[in-house]
């Protein structure tokens, strides 16, 4: 399945638009309103909650983004949704609230957080539950993840839906739990066209990798994460179609 169009021509707002300053933390249904209003696209990150629930937080720990402690994954949907974002008024929305709200007026590109903890085999739950609440999702929406497996696990319950993956240079200062060799392997993205992948959301500060070049040349859809400023835009614009932005407006097309 390939992208839809906007997924080139709108930049995407990094876990919505989301300023703490104005009361709109990362995830937040407040920094999706906002995209929203702003006609930009949107990345979110899903988790699974302890009753099998897809909810929209980064982490795999609350204590970043709330006054919790512990794993999301120690935690229901229902006790998810009491915990306030720091920053914000409102609580850790499930996927299927985001869906709501985005109502398909703007992209919506999804990230799958990886469940196994090593970007390895066990995965599943979280894929087919967020298929589930895809199923009739009108709207443009890819969906994607550092983890190959988890990429194809969810093909196999959403055919129809774009997929691609989340890619890096692996450098260990950044993927300190990754295991070294496992990281080496997915730097060279090898498994693309296994997957069936219709786009990469790459590293920017690794967007001269021979590898992306190699996909760029194929015609393969170049995103990438993530970009602060207008600067650091236009540079990355030179290798990717599209940005992944956070911390400043990124020019909507005219």
């Amino acid at each position: 399945m390939a992208l839809h169009p906007d997924f080139l021509r709108l930049p995407i707002a990094h876990r919505a638009l989301h300023d703490l300053s104005l009361g709109r933390p990362e995830n937040s249904r407040a920094a999706i309103r906002a995209a929203i209003e702003a006609g930009y696209g949107i990345e979110i990150d899903l988790q699974l909650s302890a009753d099998g629930v897809p909810v929209v937080f980064h982490d795999y720990s609350l204590h970043r983004l709330t006054e919790e402690t512990g794993p999301v994954r120690g935690r229901s949907a229902a006790e998810l949704g009491a915990i306030r974002l720091k920053g914000g008024e409102e609580g850790i929305p499930t996927f299927a609230e985001i869906l709501e709200l985005v109502g398909g007026r703007v992209p919506l590109l999804v990230e799958l957080k990886d469940q196994d903890g090593a970007l390895g085999l066990s995965v599943g739950a979280l894929e087919e539950a967020a298929a589930a609440l895809l199923k009739d999702y009108e709207g443009p929406v890819a969906v994607m993840s550092f983890n190959p497996h988890a990429v194809e696990a969810f093909s196999r319950y959403a055919p129809d839906i774009p997929v691609g993956l989340t890619t890096s240079a692996y450098l260990q200062d950044d993927w300190a739990l990754l295991p070294v060799a496992r990281g080496e392997e997915l730097r060279h993205i090898p498994d693309f066209d296994r997957v069936k992948a219709a786009f990469i959301s790459h590293e920017a500060k690794d967007l001269s990798a021979a590898r992306v070049a190699e996909l760029k040349a194929l015609g393969v859809p170049i995103l990438c994460w993530t970009i602060r400023s207008v600067d650091d835009e236009a540079l990355a614009r030179q290798v990717a179609d599209n940005v992944t932005f956070e911390g400043y407006l990124s020019a909507l097309p005219a």
